[in-house]
């Protein structure tokens, strides 16, 4: 299946592109919803399709934020990914993703949708520095933040209560000086 939505950025495993209500609107609601991605996020709460739907439709107003599907080469919908809350006279912004689809998880596909953000966050938006926060049992997502550049910046003790405990919530960053050699290196591999 090759994707018919509109492509906006392309990296060597994914296609990232605008959200579309149409067709992404109840599999992003079923993936904020399942407990097994729930338990990594900071949210907690079940979310209503109205609230998401709602969600939706505001998105496109909001100037400081941008959030792209997350596609295979060949058009199947997996996760989303975005920058928020972009301070454009700092220049920084935070970022967030999900790989809702459980078999592309492990497999590159975030490491290159991130990679791939990245590219367009530093080089298009002149962006100089990218937050990330990251609970700290979440080992998949610190690997892969720190694959593409992140470093600890900051760590708030016992802030989120998952599975019987509270956990640290790590705050990590990267920033364009760090993340170009990696990028040069990640384009040069097959």
């Amino acid at each position: 299946m090759v994707s018919k939505q509109v492509v906006f950025l392309r990296g060597k495993k994914v296609i990232l592109r605008p959200f579309n209500k149409a067709t992404d609107l109840e599999t992003f609601w079923r993936w904020i919803n399942d407990p097994a991605i729930q338990r990594f996020m900071t949210g907690y709460t079940p979310v209503e399709l109205v609230a998401e739907e709602r969600w939706f439709d505001q998105h496109p107003d909001r100037k400081n934020a941008i959030a792209l599907a997350i596609e295979t080469q060949e058009g199947q919908l997996i996760g989303n990914m975005g920058l928020h809350q972009i301070d454009w006279v700092s220049r920084f912004a935070t970022t967030g993703a999900m790989i809702g689809e459980a078999e592309f998880r492990g497999k590159g596909y975030g490491t290159d949708a991130k990679m791939t953000l990245l590219n367009y966050a530093f080089n298009h938006l002149a962006l100089r520095k990218i937050l990330s926060k990251v609970l700290a049992f979440n080992g998949r997502s610190l690997r892969y933040s720190q694959r593409c550049g992140y470093r600890e910046e900051a760590r708030l003790k016992d802030m989120y209560f998952r599975d019987g405990e509270y956990h640290d919530e790590v705050i990590l960053s990267v920033t364009r000086d760090i993340w170009l050699p990696l990028w040069e290196s990640y384009q040069a591999e097959e």
